[in-house]
């Protein structure tokens, strides 16, 4: 007689790609974190070597940096993602009737906000200082705000989108205007001297991280 064995059930195929993304982002994350904790001589040099030319160019573009000034101040400014957050809960909330995702991503931004001042005041990197400044900012450097909370909001809000099934025009248009925001707030904060390249890619890396072990725990809970 034949005993009938019951496997446990495999790990879904959506799991393993998120999984492993997660691991890529930690992983990548951790060593840039390190780098710039010990304050690796290469890093420092292409950080410099990059912040100087785009200085320079700064300086020589004055609408250009009034520009670049404008879109990191009031386009891709912090507190304009955390608006846009919040116009997607109460959508969440009064069209969807969805309050457990509106508080997922009220608490994701907030916790991608309480780690972004956690590694800034536990690195306190100082930022770029120049004889000729063409704008200016506070607290420490490592990682970019602006670059890590645009990553955050940016990529919670694609998801909800391909989540809710949007159409083709909107979810691409949608798709356009956060590349482009997620990229071009880091290049205004380079060039406009307020932060290193690698505070920017801090920005990225971290942002991106918050966004896929976000997801991977939604998927978990509300599956």
């Amino acid at each position: 007689m034949h005993t009938s064995h019951v496997d446990s059930p495999p790990k879904s195929p959506e799991r393993r790609p998120a999984t492993l993304s997660t691991g890529v982002l930690a992983l990548c994350s951790a060593l840039l974190l390190v780098l710039v904790a010990v304050e690796w001589r290469p890093l420092l040099d292409l950080d410099g070597d990059i912040s100087r030319t785009t200085h320079r160019w700064a300086v020589e573009e004055p609408g250009l940096t009034q520009t670049s000034r404008i879109l990191t101040d009031w386009v891709w400014d912090p507190w304009t993602m955390r608006v846009l957050c919040g116009v997607a809960v109460a959508l969440l909330v009064w069209r969807y009737a969805a309050r457990w995702t509106a508080m997922w991503l009220v608490l994701t931004v907030a916790v991608g906000t309480a780690l972004q001042q956690g590694l800034k005041a536990a690195l306190d990197r100082a930022r770029p200082v120049w004889p000729d400044p063409v704008d200016s900012a506070h607290y420490a450097a490592f990682p970019s705000g602006h670059a890590m909370t645009a990553t955050v909001v940016c990529g919670l809000l694609l998801w909800l989108l391909h989540r809710h099934g949007a159409g083709r025009i909107l979810w691409r248009t949608a798709l356009t205007v956060a590349v482009v925001s997620v990229i071009g707030v880091g290049l205004t904060r380079v060039w406009l001297g307020v932060h290193w390249p690698t505070d920017v890619l801090g920005g990225w890396l971290f942002g991106a991280l918050v966004v896929t072990a976000a997801v991977g725990i939604h998927k978990r809970l509300r599956p």
